[in-house]
């Protein structure tokens, strides 16, 4: 329930922006360069990211947001599922298991060390993968923050996403949501 007395009381991110517009844009703006930016991890890994880490955070906006996000990129169903019921059974690939080891401890504030750099390059990634992940984390860390801070609520289309709306992912962008959504607008 929104904590804002003039959000509705099932409000979103779109409501929160709408209202609050300052420094939506350059959030927006963040998200794409992380997230839909070429780069060492997949689309679907960071989103998978964003997801684990909303899911430790006990973030159930973005934990759904970002399922289906990672589920548009092709991450499998199951294999969420998996990771979020125990994290040392889930089938995960060496390097994934490495960079969301690394995740959950920034996310736990675990004491982070070289070696978990060092594991992430051993199973074949590297620093900039681990860079990658260490700034996904870092934006979902915040956006759990202000999320749950605002007390907004996920959306129902986050529990059981149709083929269009997972098709309407893949070919957006945070920024276009952001127009589409109307709190910010083009340049």
């Amino acid at each position: 329930m929104s904590v804002f007395p003039s959000l509705p009381d099932r409000a979103t991110l779109e409501h929160l922006f709408s209202a609050f517009p300052a420094g939506a844009q350059s959030l927006m703006k963040l998200h794409d360069d992380l997230l839909r930016t070429d780069g060492p991890l997949t689309v679907g890994q960071r989103e998978l990211i964003a997801a684990y880490v909303s899911s430790l955070n006990g973030c159930e906006y973005c934990f759904g947001a970002h399922r289906t996000m990672a589920l548009a990129f092709g991450v499998d169903a199951d294999l969420i599922d998996a990771l979020i019921q125990d994290f040392d059974a889930a089938p995960l690939e060496p390097l994934m298991r490495a960079i969301l080891s690394y995740a959950r401890k920034v996310t736990v504030r675990d004491s982070v060390l070289p070696s978990d750099i060092r594991a992430i390059t051993e199973a074949g990634g590297t620093e900039e993968m681990a860079n990658q992940a260490l700034m996904v984390t870092a934006l979902y860390n915040f956006m759990n923050r202000l999320v749950d801070g605002a007390g907004l609520s996920a959306k129902l289309s986050y529990t059981a996403p149709t083929h269009a709306d997972l098709e309407r992912r893949r070919s957006g962008t945070y920024t276009g949501w952001g127009i589409d959504a109307g709190f910010i607008g083009e340049d």
